[in-house]
């Protein structure tokens, strides 16, 4: 991952978010690359290998089996975390369809975390630590109920955990962790099983 520091505004500690929201929007991000807000500076996150990319294909096409008609699964949909003012791109967001109408068409305005039913994310070698620690406290802080972790380079092989019952403590009460090849069930309103057999290297 490459970070962009955004100077101070005079007469401030920091950033406000504000001015790092504002400079989000008008960023010219490479094609392919995203970008995010995290710990008072903006990260540029480089293109996914294409492993990656096959994982969240999968994943997608799964989710989208038995998904009410009232939801949507959104690729690159920036979600703002309220309680930290952090800015993250997930990979998939699961969020109500109505949301994503009602948004202003003029601006480029982040989705308020809290309204994700589920957020999804793939590690890869630069930001693996990144999606076990900072964006779990984060998802969990805004109460995002469920998150799943798919973690390619976890030390204990490839795995893919869910994490439910978000505490406000950004912790999960709960998660539920399979190693590759292993079938893990997915909740309502989901109501279907990943086959993570079928997920790429």
């Amino acid at each position: 991952m490459t970070a962009v520091t955004i100077e101070s505004v005079p007469g401030s500690e920091g950033p406000p978010w504000e001015y790092l929201l504002q400079t989000w929007q008008e960023l010219d991000v490479p094609e392919g690359w995203r970008a995010e807000i995290d710990e008072d500076q903006i990260v540029l996150v480089p293109p996914p290998h294409a492993h990656h990319s096959g994982i969240a294909s999968a994943v997608q096409r799964r989710l989208y089996t038995n998904l009410p008609k009232t939801l949507g699964i959104y690729q690159k949909l920036g979600v703002h975390v309220a309680p930290l003012d952090k800015l993250y791109v997930p990979d998939l967001v699961v969020m109500p369809r109505e949301l994503i109408a009602a948004a202003d068409p003029e601006t480029s305005d982040p989705m308020d975390a809290s309204e994700a039913l589920l957020i999804v994310e793939i590690t890869s070698k630069g930001n693996a630590r990144e999606d076990r620690t900072k964006k779990y406290r984060a998802y969990a802080r805004a109460g995002v109920p469920m998150y799943l972790l798919i973690d390619r380079f976890d030390t204990r092989g490839a795995m893919a955990t869910l994490f439910t019952e978000p505490n406000e403590d950004g912790t999960y009460k709960r998660s539920d962790a399979v190693p590759f090849g292993k079938p893990l069930p997915l909740p309502d309103p989901f109501a279907v099983t990943l086959l993570t057999a079928d997920f790429p290297g």
